[in-house]
């Protein structure tokens, strides 16, 4: 028996050192540490307005309805037809709905694993690009401890899985480059990417790769193995619009293509509008401490133009920068799928700095680290620490958030000690104190941070659900519709004008308002029956006491429901 293990196990110590095996090796860690990050507490909050309410809502309805009804193909959000985004995610949300049920943690499933996987998919991107593979490493550990990627990436949003079928087709892009059977993924990855985002993305990533191959490999370009596989591959997304528009005909072209995608170029949606520079404000926010070692990869990129990752990572962050900041309608979450070539960048430029330390054993002339990074680290670690000390002493005590600045305000000190030192294990520092606080942020209560501008939707969506009738909308004094609101309380909660309650209360029935306080004090309709109450919201209707007794006083303009059995 050991005389037939012994020659196994040879070769596999020999497999491990190949650089096959080190890869595998690379990948499965990273996808180990990007699950955790991601699935960590990821159904202990709620789901947060705009896109997480409207997404669940709509796999929801996919899912209740029968699989003959094709809802799955053409969704519908509160009975009438969505035409916002194709439901390749929401379907994802489906499937996990059928394992586990309705909920948060199976709502934010799907996404936030497609975000995991793009982690070792940004690793492989990596491999194809750099002579290194240290630079793979640090380019993937960056985007890993990348707070918008982590935080956007678990919620139950299209942007995960977008970055993910992005990072798949342009990796099967350079992958081409010297194997053309990859030009069949080409097609996948953007059918996926059309089917998640819609048509306009797909275009804008095509043209991406299009311009990185013309300036890196042009003869891809004139490949007829090349078109034919994106052809094949890309079929599923032809076949979805063509059957959109047998469908629903001209509407769909106009509200999908026109008013969801096109228009968002040149007129806000939903006045959701800010000045050119509010990304580059966003990743100001947002990017440190990465951002900090940009310019210089930036320049080092420049410098090396002429290699393959730097026309990759420069066309890529160059082109999307351009394209989203000259577009009108600005929101927050357009800026994510910039993460993966600025993790590039900085990873290329991380391994310039890993080089230029003192290493045990390397006789070298080191070239010292910027001076000013101290200052920058030091001055974190003042404000971390001050924050932490705060949150420890003061009536306003979280120990979550003590812990958090405790990680950041330790790991500040040690890198600033190790950059002053020239010693390059500051990177491993960092990235390490960058993985923890972010590991500590998921576990907290503060994530969704959202969730804290506005009132908590839960108890009065159970005051709704349990008092208005299934498929009766409700009308509200809040002046913003809130998806989590509906979602939650499974019945539309839609703001109204005064003149539209006045219209509602004189042609329904029962007509149901969901009211402030101030509103309630001064509400004129009578006489009104008050359902309930919660998080200082009134839910109340018309009463019918008054038109069953006429010898009640008319002057009466609240009743309330005596308990039952009186």
């Amino acid at each position: 028996m050991a005389s037939v293990m012994f020659p196994i196990l040879i070769t596999m110590r020999q497999w491990l050192k190949t650089d096959r095996a080190i890869d595998w090796l690379w990948s499965g860690g990273l996808f180990a540490a990007a699950l955790l990050l991601c699935w960590i507490n990821l159904g202990d909050l709620p789901l947060r307005d705009w896109d997480e309410g409207t997404v669940a809502a709509v796999a929801r309805e996919i899912w209740r309805s029968p699989l003959d009804s094709q809802t799955w193909l053409y969704p519908t959000l509160w009975g009438k037809p969505y035409f916002n985004k194709p439901t390749l995610v929401h379907t994802l949300i489906v499937a996990a709905y059928e394992m586990a049920g309705v909920n948060e943690w199976t709502s934010r499933l799907p996404g936030a694993t497609l975000t995991a996987c793009s982690v070792p998919l940004l690793y492989s991107v990596g491999r194809e690009l750099f002579r290194r593979r240290a630079s793979a490493v640090f380019a993937a550990l960056v985007y890993l401890t990348s707070l918008p990627i982590v935080r956007h990436g678990r919620l139950a949003m299209l942007d995960g899985a977008l970055i993910c079928f992005v990072l798949g087709m342009m990796l099967c892009v350079l992958r081409s480059r010297r194997d053309s059977r990859y030009a069949l993924g080409v097609g996948i990855g953007l059918s996926l990417v059309c089917l998640t985002k819609g048509g306009l993305v797909g275009v804008l990533f095509s043209a991406i790769a299009i311009a990185f191959l013309w300036w890196d490999t042009p003869r891809l370009l004139i490949s007829p193995p090349m078109w034919i596989g994106v052809i094949i591959g890309g079929l599923p997304i032809g076949a979805w619009y063509v059957a959109q528009w047998k469908y629903y005909g001209a509407v769909f072209l106009s509200t999908n293509l026109v008013d969801q995608s096109l228009r968002r170029v040149w007129q806000p949606v939903e006045s959701n509008t800010a000045p050119p520079w509010f990304y580059l404000v966003e990743l100001l926010k947002y990017g440190f401490p990465w951002l900090l070692f940009l310019p210089q990869g930036v320049h080092h990129a420049w410098e090396n133009r002429n290699l393959s990752w730097a026309k990759f990572a420069l066309v890529w962050s160059g082109m999307y920068f351009l394209t989203i900041s000259a577009m009108m309608t600005k929101l927050p979450w357009y800026v994510l799928p910039i993460y993966p070539a600025l993790a590039l960048l900085v990873g290329a430029q991380l391994t310039v700095l890993w080089d230029k330390g003192n290493h045990v054993g390397v006789k070298h002339t080191p070239e010292p680290y910027a001076p000013s990074w101290i200052g920058v680290f030091v001055g974190l670690a003042a404000i971390a620490g001050a924050g932490s000390l705060y949150f420890t002493l003061s009536a306003h005590r979280d120990l979550e958030l003590q812990i958090i600045l405790a990680i950041v305000a330790l790991t500040s000190v040690a890198v600033a000690r190790l950059i002053a030192l020239q010693n390059p294990r500051f990177l491993t520092v960092l990235i390490w104190g960058c993985y923890l606080a972010l590991l500590g942020l998921m576990v907290s209560s503060h994530w969704v941070w959202e969730l804290a501008e506005s009132y908590p939707v839960k108890p009065v969506a159970q005051m709704v659900q349990r008092s208005v009738p299934v498929g009766q909308p409700v009308f509200t004094t809040d002046p913003i519709e809130r998806p989590s609101l509906n979602f939650y309380s499974d019945r539309r909660v839609i703001p109204a004008s005064t003149q539209r309650m006045q219209r509602q209360w004189q042609r329904k029935q029962n007509p149901y308002f969901l009211l402030d306080n101030k509103t309630l004090s001064n509400f004129e309709l009578q006489p009104i029956k008050i359902i309930d109450t919660a998080q200082g919201w009134t839910l109340v209707t018309r009463s019918d006491l008054l038109d069953s007794d006429p010898a009640l006083p008319r002057t009466l303009t609240m009743l309330v429901d005596p308990p039952t059995g009186f």
